[in-house]
């Protein structure tokens, strides 16, 4: 993926904008693992055995995938402990426990709102 370089206008924070730098940071960060990931790396410290313990169904692949641009994007930050075998264990920074926290506020609506759209879906399937 080509990064595009954030010229400091109006344009790169506007997300309805398909070229914009938000588009392509909103695009990578907005998937089911990235906030799944945020919520199971929580407030603490956590190896990558653990994550993947707590986010049911992912491949070790996708998330070391996902993992791997959370750090492009500064959201997590990771630490190799120089021991053999190597030990690697993952924060989130500020800006990820922002995200965080709206990931939570997703999740209330989602447990708010669960019965209104299971209903909504069962009338649409007819």
């Amino acid at each position: 993926m080509v990064t595009k370089q954030l010229s400091g206008t109006p344009e790169d924070a506007d997300l309805s904008r398909a070229d914009s730098l938000a588009r392509e940071i909103f695009s990578e960060v907005a998937n089911k693992w990235a906030l799944l990931i945020i919520d199971a790396l929580g407030e603490s410290t956590v190896r990558f055995s653990e994550i993947r313990d707590r986010v049911e169904g992912i491949s070790h692949k996708m998330l070391t995938q996902n993992l791997r641009m959370l750090e492009r994007n500064g959201l997590v930050e990771r630490y190799v402990h120089p021991t053999v075998p190597p030990r690697v264990d993952y924060t989130l920074t500020e800006p990820g426990l922002a995200l965080r926290e709206t990931t939570h506020l997703m999740c209330d609506w989602t447990q708010r709102y669960l019965g209104h759209i299971e209903g909504a879906r069962g009338r649409f399937e007819g």
